[in-house]
């Protein structure tokens, strides 16, 4: 970062990729340091005060450098490959240290604890916001984790199996415990202690009533449909669509195709045009079952019908580092849930990889309506695609 760049930051003053520090204590930045490598990265300037008046540093500008260097490989719980600049300007002498985003196997720790940024401070984050961390790092699996006192018996064993099949793996009836074992290395139970239980992936995946627990009550599509354009308006209709997850994204395409239809006329001929392209609505519906972080266990996907459009917003945010824009650019995809994703792709219900949003923008472009609209809300923590129903 030039300096022009590093002026207008102080400037426009902290932020959530801004910080100040008026000195140069190497204990005092660390916090800032691990809270900017494990959020989207940012900067930190020091000789700066909270005010964004310079102060100047007035330590050796040679033998500070050389303590912020030896801080950023030795001073947190991990190598931290951040850029220094310095430079004097008529007020004082600043530094300034600039984070990349942590790349590392898990979040970045100062003094043994975890910090990321919020606003326009460096905080420890909340239970649910930790697992969320380490999942997007890879070191907790949500999709993994066990719900506790749900065995073998609630599980759907011919869902199971027809899975299987679908896999090409047509296998016969097995005694229990050969059935037991096979469920374990597939991920579908865990051994907790003496007995083994369901995970959150076994449950939804094959689950007799996957929505049964506390822990994952809200782990479904809510579908709401208002007779206006925003949530003020009246509600005309509302559908939980609950069961396993393929029964989920069917019984949520199956309710848009349910929503009043557009008529267009070729000549004499009226022709009755879906509220949405169903490609389009199928990949979006998908991939917010697939992706959702079911670390968060107080919302639901929610699909709502408004009159000029429909919402589809999903708990948590995009996952490893993508953003709106390099989605919208094709990046490269990578799940959140690994074998929710494998399920659905083996039922059939998801593309191959990579190719959602330019099949969402292509299906909607062909019924000549306008591009989808991609948001991300980091602190509220979801995702959310708009499609426009008018022409």
């Amino acid at each position: 970062m030039n300096l022009g760049a590093i002026l207008k930051a102080i400037h426009e003053g902290e932020s959530d990729s801004v910080e100040f520090k008026r000195d140069a204590d190497l204990k005092k930045i660390g916090k800032a340091i691990s809270a900017f490598a494990n959020s989207d990265g940012g900067i930190l300037i020091l000789g700066v005060s909270d005010d964004g008046k310079v102060v100047g540093i007035q330590d050796n500008s040679e033998s500070l450098t050389e303590r912020i260097t030896s801080f950023l490989q030795n001073g947190l719980s991990a190598p931290v490959q951040a850029r220094l600049g310095r430079e004097v300007l008529p007020e004082g002498r600043i530094h300034w240290i600039e984070v990349p985003r942590q790349r590392g196997f898990e979040p970045l720790r100062y003094a043994g604890n975890v910090y990321v940024r919020r606003a326009r401070s460096s905080v420890e984050p909340g239970p649910s916001e930790l697992a969320e961390l380490y999942n997007m790092f890879g070191y907790i699996v949500t999709e993994e984790r066990t719900v506790a006192g749900v065995g073998l018996d609630e599980l759907d064993l011919p869902s199971f199996q027809r899975y299987l099949k679908r896999l090409g793996l047509d296998l016969e009836a097995e005694p229990q415990i050969a059935i037991e074992n096979d469920l374990i290395s597939r991920g579908v139970l865990a051994e907790l202690g003496e007995s083994a239980c369901a995970t959150i992936y076994g449950l939804l995946a094959f689950g007799k009533s996957p929505q049964a627990y506390s822990q994952t009550q809200n782990f479904f599509v809510q579908c709401v449909s208002y007779a206006g354009k925003d949530r003020a308006a009246e509600v005309i209709e509302v559908l939980d669509a609950k069961g396993q997850l393929d029964e989920q994204v069917r019984k949520t395409l199956g309710w848009l195709t349910a929503q009043p239809r557009r008529e267009v006329y070729r000549g004499i001929e009226r022709i009755d045009i879906p509220l949405l392209p169903p490609k389009a609505a199928r990949e979006v519906v998908v991939n917010a079952v697939a992706h959702r972080d079911y670390a968060i266990i107080g919302s639901k996907i929610l699909v709502e019908r408004f009159s000029d459009r429909v919402e589809f917003t999903s708990p948590g945010r995009l996952t490893n580092g993508l953003t709106p824009d390099s989605v919208r650019r094709g990046g490269n995809p990578r799940a959140r849930n690994q074998s929710i994703t494998n399920f659905l792709l083996a039922s059939g219900l998801m593309e191959q990889r990579g190719r959602g949003w330019p099949i969402i923008e292509a299906a909607l472009r062909e019924q000549g309506l306008a591009a989808p609209i991609l948001e991300e809300d980091r602190e509220a923590r979801w995702v959310r695609v708009t499609m426009s129903t008018v022409v």
